[in-house]
């Protein structure tokens, strides 16, 4: 972080082009420290993924490795959404809030504000990243229920949906405690986009179910719950 810190301030001062070069430097920090630490990253296509096309990326969200894979698999420009309580990390916090869109749940209006800059990364060409979970997935399920957000920017800036699964990192490193961290295989699931063709904001409700039961389909054939 220490070595990565200077490099991403001064590319925070230009633009989209240096938040672009912000995540080409992120992916060099996580790939460092998998091997550092002993993990290794696999990605697996169950179906077409156009590295050049624009999506609303969805994850599941279960730990705090959930952001390196995230980071290594996607492989276009894309900005994350992030909680704002992350900031509040030495050092961490630092590099986290020049890298994400952060969004603070309790503050109807800085929500807002969240969703005009996702937008913003949209209408400039950057995918988005984001959890529809809102936070860690502590049930027995594959996952919880999902948020609106994700689904109604994606009807309204018609921009199509790929879920991605984190199979591994439950495994590699528990919610429970940051000191778990175990060496091993993580790996990353590309499931088919979700068009939006057509669809209006009535359809939140019907689109979201469709993106949490393919994404729950896909757990499932990879973890035993």
């Amino acid at each position: 972080m220490l070595i990565a810190l200077p490099f991403i301030m001064v590319a925070a001062m230009f633009g989209l082009k240096g938040g672009n070069f912000i995540y080409r430097i992120c992916k060099l920090w996580a790939g460092s420290w998998y091997i550092t630490v002993g993990i290794w990253h696999k990605e697996i296509y169950e179906a077409l993924h156009y590295k050049t096309k624009q999506y609303i990326f969805v994850g599941n969200h279960i730990s705090y490795l959930d952001i390196p894979p995230a980071i290594l698999s996607i492989h276009q420009p894309f900005r994350a959404l992030g909680k704002y309580e992350m900031v509040k990390v030495p050092v961490f916090g630092w590099i986290y809030k020049a890298t994400v869109v952060l969004v603070d749940r309790r503050d109807s209006e800085k929500r807002a504000r969240s969703v005009r800059a996702l937008k913003s990364a949209l209408a400039k060409g950057v995918s988005i990243f984001l959890f529809p979970e809102g936070t860690f997935n502590e049930t027995k399920e594959p996952l919880k229920d999902f948020f609106d957000g994700a689904f109604r920017i994606a009807i309204e800036t018609q921009t199509p949906i790929k879920p991605i699964l984190f199979i591994d990192t439950l495994d590699r490193l528990h919610y429970k405690s940051i000191f778990c961290l175990t060496p091993g295989l993580n790996r990353v699931v590309y499931l088919q986009e979700v068009s939006v063709n057509g669809l209006t904001t009535k359809d939140v409700p019907y689109l979201k179910e469709k993106v949490h039961q393919l994404m729950d389909d896909g757990l499932r054939r990879y973890r035993t719950y």
